[in-house]
Order: C-alpha cells, then structure tokens, then sequence
C-alpha cells in the first residue's frame, strides 16, 4: 500500500495504485493519479472518459465494458490506449478514483 498527499489530504493507495477512498477524489487527484500513468496533462477526451467512468461506476458499480466506453465518449478502441497507455481498465479507471476493475492485471 501507498499514500499520495494532494492538498494537504493523505490518500491511501492499494498496492497498484487504485485509491481506497474513492470519496477523496477531485480533480487534482486525478491530476496526481495521471502522472503515475504517464499521462502528463489531462486533456478534454481524458475528461470525458473520466466523467464517463465515474458516472457509470456510480450508476452500476462497475466500470463499463471499453467498446461501450469508447462508443459513448467518440473515440476508437485502439485510441484509447493513445490517452491512456496503460489502458482503460488500469489506467483511466484508476485516474477516475474507481476501484481496481475485475480481471485487471
């Protein structure tokens, strides 16, 4: 387990970087999250996918299937490994506060 402090807030991480509690996210811990996925700056399309991720993680408790996701937000499925390069159930999902997916390695 490991820690990020955004804001003077401790955040706890699981040991592949995925938040514990998931109500201390925002966008500066995204921000923090991003970096560690080497993503260097969050960009429009990386909102979208984030705000899409956590919509639907709050609708369903789960993190959508990617072509769903890539469907909704108008990009590819093989874009979004260009937005984020360690994909979109580790990388994003992480960046979007949402707790490590099933069947992510």
């Amino acid at each position: 387990m490991g820690v990020i402090t955004v804001q003077n807030v401790t955040i706890e991480l699981d040991e592949d970087g995925f938040m514990q509690e998931p109500d201390k996210w925002n966008e500066d811990v995204a921000r923090a999250l991003a970096q560690s996925e080497d993503v260097e700056e969050l960009e429009d399309v990386h909102w979208r996918v984030v705000n899409y991720l956590r919509d639907y993680y709050q609708k369903y408790r789960v993190a959508p299937p990617i072509r769903m996701l890539c469907r909704d937000v108008g990009i590819k499925t093989d874009e979004i490994y260009d937005y984020f390069p360690t994909g979109p159930a580790k990388g994003a999902c992480k960046i979007a506060g949402l707790p490590k997916p099933t069947g992510c390695v």
